[in-house]
This record gives C-alpha cells, sequence and structure tokens, in this order.
C-alpha cells in the first residue's frame, strides 16, 4: 500500500454538507506510510467544531479498510473561519457573455418532471420577450439523460466555430445539449471530473450571442453538475420542481439547501402533476395536496403555481412542441405562462 493509493481511496470521503471530497478541495497535506501505519495530515478553515471530527472520523473509517493497513493516525489542522473550506478553494463565477439573467431549474430527485418544465418554461419565456426582439436560451445539463432535444423538437449537431460551438435553435430559442454530441442510443458512462468539464465548456465554450436569459435544466440531486455550474458561472436564481408527495418535497428542500449553501437565490417552486382534471371537470389529486406550497413555505419562497397531469404536456415533448408554445391557452399552458412572467418579475 502506497500514499497514491491512499489519496485514491481518499476521494470517497466528502466534505461534511458538500458533494466533494477533500482530496478536490486540497484539504490533504501530506501522507506517510510506514510498516503498515498511514499518518495522514489535514488542513481545514471552518468555525465548526464538527466538521474536523467528521472528517477525521470518515478517513480513519476509509483508510482502515484498505490492505496492508493496520493503523490510522489523521491529524487535522483548523484555521478558524466564517465560511466552509470550500468556499475559500472556490473559483469565482462568471457571467456568459452576452447573457443578462442566468437561473437554473432543479429538483432534489428524479421522476418529477423537471426537464418538461425547464423546456416549457423557456418556451413561455421566449414567447413572452419576443415582442420585445428579446431572445432565451435553453443548456441541458442532464448529461446523463439529456432529453431537451427530443421535447424541443431539435435534431442535428452543432456547427463549430474557431473554438466556440454554435447552438441549434428551434422555436425561437437556442439549445446547446450533450444529447447533440452523442450517438442517440449511446449511454454516457462518466465519472465526475468529466461531468464538471462538459459544464464548464457548455458556459464558456458556446457562443450564445445576445440573450435575455438562459434556462438551465440541472439533472437532479446535488452531485458534480451543480457544484460545477455554480462554480463556474454567475446564476440570477433557481427554481425548484417537486411534485406535491412528501417523497418529493422533503429532497426538493435537501437540493434548495444546497443552492442555499453557494449563495444562488431561489426564485420560487413549481409544483407538478398538481392535479388531474376528468373530462367532468372534476379535479382528483393523485400524489396529494399541498406539498409544493409546503416547500415554498420552508424556503421562505413563492409558490410559482401548479401544473396539472395533462397528457398534452407529454404529447407535446413527444412530438417535439411544448404546450406552452403549442397550446398557450390551455390550462397547463396558462400555468406556465404565469409562471415566466413571475420570474421576470424578480429578475427585474
Amino acid at each position: 500500500m502506497n500514499k497514491e493509493s491512499i489519496q485514491e481511496a481518499l476521494k470517497a470521503v466528502k466534505y461534511p454538507g458538500f458533494s466533494r471530497d477533500i482530496v478536490s478541495f486540497g484539504l490533504i497535506r501530506s501522507i506517510e506510510v510506514v510498516d503498515g501505519k498511514a499518518a495522514i495530515n489535514v488542513a481545514v478553515a471552518t468555525s465548526d467544531h464538527s466538521i474536523p471530527a467528521k472528517i477525521r472520523d470518515d478517513i480513519e473509517n476509509t483508510v482502515s479498510t484498505l490492505e496492508g493497513i493496520k493503523e490510522v493516525a489523521v491529524n487535522i489542522s483548523v484555521t478558524a473561519s466564517k465560511q466552509p473550506a470550500a468556499a475559500s478553494t472556490e473559483p469565482k463565477a462568471a457571467r456568459i457573455d452576452g447573457v443578462k439573467h442566468v437561473i437554473a431549474v432543479a429538483s432534489g430527485k428524479g421522476g418529477v418532471g423537471k426537464s418538461t418544465f425547464a423546456v416549457n418554461l423557456a418556451g413561455a419565456l421566449s414567447k413572452i420577450l419576443e415582442k420585445d426582439g428579446k431572445k432565451v436560451g435553453l443548456m441541458d445539463c442532464d448529461i446523463y439523460g439529456p432529453s431537451i432535444p427530443l421535447m424541443f423538437g431539435v435534431k442535428g449537431r452543432p456547427f463549430v466555430e474557431g473554438d466556440s460551438l454554435i447552438p441549434l435553435e428551434n422555436h425561437g430559442v437556442k439549445v446547446m445539449s450533450m444529447g447533440f454530441l452523442i450517438d442517440d442510443n449511446a449511454p454516457v458512462v462518466w465519472r465526475g471530473p468529466m461531468i464538471m468539464k462538459t459544464i464548464q465548456q457548455f458556459i464558456q465554450n458556446v457562443k450564445w450571442g445576445e440573450l435575455e436569459i438562459i434556462v438551465i435544466d440541472l439533472p437532479p440531486g446535488t452531485g458534480d453538475a451543480q457544484l460545477s455550474l455554480v462554480q463556474n458561472v454567475e446564476l440570477s436564481g433557481a427554481l425548484l420542481v417537486t411534485t406535491p408527495q412528501p417523497a418529493a418535497t422533503q429532497v426538493a428542500i435537501r437540493g434548495a439547501k444546497m443552492l442555499e449553501k453557494t449563495n444562488v437565490p431561489i426564485l420560487g417552486v413549481a409544483e407538478n402533476m398538481s392535479y388531474f382534471v376528468d373530462p367532468q371537470g372534476n379535479r382528483t389529486h393523485i400524489f396529494g395536496e399541498g406539498g409544493g406550497q409546503q416547500t415554498a413555505l420552508e424556503l421562505s419562497t413563492q409558490l410559482l403555481g401548479q401544473i396539472p397531469l395533462d397528457q398534452e404536456i407529454r404529447h407535446g415533448g413527444d412530438l417535439g412542441t411544448p404546450i406552452s408554445i403549442g397550446q398557450p391557452d390551455s390550462i397547463a399552458g396558462k400555468e406556465f405562462h404565469k409562471m415566466a412572467n413571475a420570474v421576470l418579475e424578480q429578475l427585474q
């Protein structure tokens, strides 16, 4: 067992409250291995006394399981700080040239219709802003499951201009997605660093032009993609998408807390699949009721709207024409436009 193997193993130890590991944060100062005894020196900047103890325990538990290790000694030097160690090591977020606002659409878990919400929000924003000659962009950062090309009816490969990619366009919205860069049935089997690099390229090496706003569809959860995004681009805010049941709302709150830790304002909560309207006009709350409102209250933000469970939303996505564009006067279409106006009011 050598120190390189130990350092590789320590990449599994996360900084408490973050999805990044202590190695990538640069906390490991030295590793020594002599006769099966590992001595690890760590430097942490924090005023929270529980963090060094948690890191020490996690290091000991991780390294002690390695073959050939008989004893683990962890020495942690602590420097008082009002910010977590992550804050002192993160690069400063930058603005995207020519883009006035960048907002992220996030969810704590998958299956809540986040991507469907993102495409319809972008479509509604485009319809509202086009009368003023302003344009909207849509960035698909759901690397593992890029569904935006299908739902927005965009096919093909981006053009290359120098070192930059030129986004494709449909319905008046400029779109960039991993789905344009891989074959339709090709899986994306990538580790964190590759995901983070791709998101950096989407931000730094795509020629978006003059846009009023870019909507970013994030993957579910609080992993490398989310952290890379907030590190590399200055966000005007984020929207949380949830469904009414507690299993979704609890995880949505957890995702919002991660964004708050990185100083991203929460613009509001959108409740998807809120109710079903039968042919007689009666509403049935299939997934429960009130979860979106409760989530908004706990996050001290507003409930932007409630989207019904409507097969026309799915149908529009399958055909590549979001309901906010194809049927803006439908119940769901009006709700998306109402939420888009609420977002614009906050940004202004």
